[in-house]
């Protein structure tokens, strides 16, 4: 079976998105610290992998994410108190809950963009990926944190009784629409860009208006018909 394989340009691509990964992940930039939670702009690149590279870049930066996740548990890169907790918990479910969601976050907004480039401009695509770059990782997060953790004393002191719908929501609240609203606006930006210098699949492009036919005024039809009857040849049986 053939396998897929990056071109040269993609692998150089792939390193430079994880290199701003790895950047943002281990300073200020990927990471605005608001109490137990984060508000992470780290799901960007993870987002413009998934344009540029499809599904499986998508993932694979969206595997580097959740490994810098992961390493702020220890303390790697600044530390996560939430993470630091569960992994006192456990940390082999901390691993899970801090990578899986990312990779599988990666993956499937390649394929968002897959279907919606199909039917949308390039810039539209990305900002659609983008927004659900956003949103997957925020879901996929707090559904793990739920079902892995949701039993500890840490998470029903969290949870505080409410519901569990109530809990995710008012738990990230403004953290994650931070989230979408700078990851739509960069990721279309950016993929765009991008776009223009070829560097990812185009999205289905604006159809130009065909030009308006110039209308041709009668006196000139009309000139040019005596010209033409003027110029024609006489009658040979009439000479």
């Amino acid at each position: 079976m053939n396998k897929k394989k990056f071109s040269t340009s993609q692998l150089v691509l792939l390193s430079l998105l994880t290199a701003v990964l790895l950047l943002m992940s281990y300073t200020p930039l990927g990471y605005l610290n608001i109490g137990p939670l984060a508000i992470s702009f780290n799901v960007i690149p993870v987002a413009v992998a998934a344009i540029a590279l499809g599904p499986t870049g998508g993932a694979i930066v969206g595997g580097i994410f959740g490994l810098t996740s992961f390493m702020q548990c220890i303390g790697i890169g600044g530390l996560s108190a939430m993470g630091a907790v569960l992994f006192e918990i456990n940390p082999i479910l901390a691993f899970i809950q801090r990578f899986v969601p990312r990779v599988l976050d990666g993956f499937i907004i390649g394929w968002i963009y897959k279907i919606t480039s199909k039917f949308s401009t390039t810039y539209t695509a990305s900002a659609i990926t983008g927004f659900f770059s956003a949103f997957l990782n925020t879901v996929f997060f707090m559904t793990a944190l739920v079902v892995l953790f949701g039993n500890t004393e840490y998470m029903q002191n969290l949870i505080g009784g409410r519901n569990v719908i109530v809990f995710i929501c008012t738990f990230v609240g403004i953290n994650a629409v931070c989230e979408m609203f700078a990851s739509t606006l960069i990721t279309g930006v950016v993929g765009a860009a991008l776009g223009k210098a070829k560097l990812v699949p185009q999205g289905k492009q604006k159809a130009k208006p065909a030009p308006e036919a110039k209308e041709i005024p009668a006196s000139v039809v009309e000139v040019e018909a005596e010209v033409v009857s003027e110029e024609a040849p006489a009658d040979p049986e009439n000479n």
